[in-house]
């Protein structure tokens, strides 16, 4: 478990889900927290290097913004997985990207305007790359739930 105060664990938990859309977010994060802005922007800086915080952003709906996406799962030799997710990561439409153990072992979620492209990408992939067996797994339903996660 990361060395994290009970500030750190405050703010983790604060910006997680509803982070405020003001021009100065971390300002009311702090004063929420009674802290000043400095040391939250100071904190929430040290827990993204550490990779203890992943990226702040938004969450879309994809469909509800015309947009289509899909779950991939790809076959890749073990001396090309670097390779391949650098490859992969390159694409903005690429959001999350993780190694799993299984004969599938690079799975990664694309988002686009349409499948066409999203197809057309992954034939790059597989010209740049030679990984041949990326499966495209477009969801026929979707469960939503809120991850939130109480540090």
């Amino acid at each position: 478990m990361p060395n994290l105060d009970d500030t750190d664990k405050a703010i983790i938990n604060r910006i997680q889900s509803e982070f405020p859309i003001t021009s100065r977010p971390f300002l009311t994060v702090a004063e929420e927290l009674d802290l000043t802005e400095k040391e939250v922007l100071e904190r929430v800086a040290r827990l993204k290097k550490e990779g203890i915080i992943r990226r702040i952003g938004g969450n879309f709906v994809p469909g509800k913004l015309g947009f289509v996406s899909t779950l991939c799962a790809a076959r890749v030799p073990a001396d090309k997985i670097e390779r391949f997710a650098a490859v992969v990561n390159r694409y903005p439409g690429v959001t999350h990207n993780y190694q799993r153990d299984n004969h599938y072992n690079v799975w990664f979620t694309f988002i686009s305007p349409s499948m066409v492209e999203i197809e057309a990408n992954l034939k790059k992939i597989t010209t740049e790359t030679g990984v041949n067996d990326i499966l495209n797994l477009p969801a026929t339903r979707v469960f939503k739930i809120k991850a939130q996660f109480d540090v």
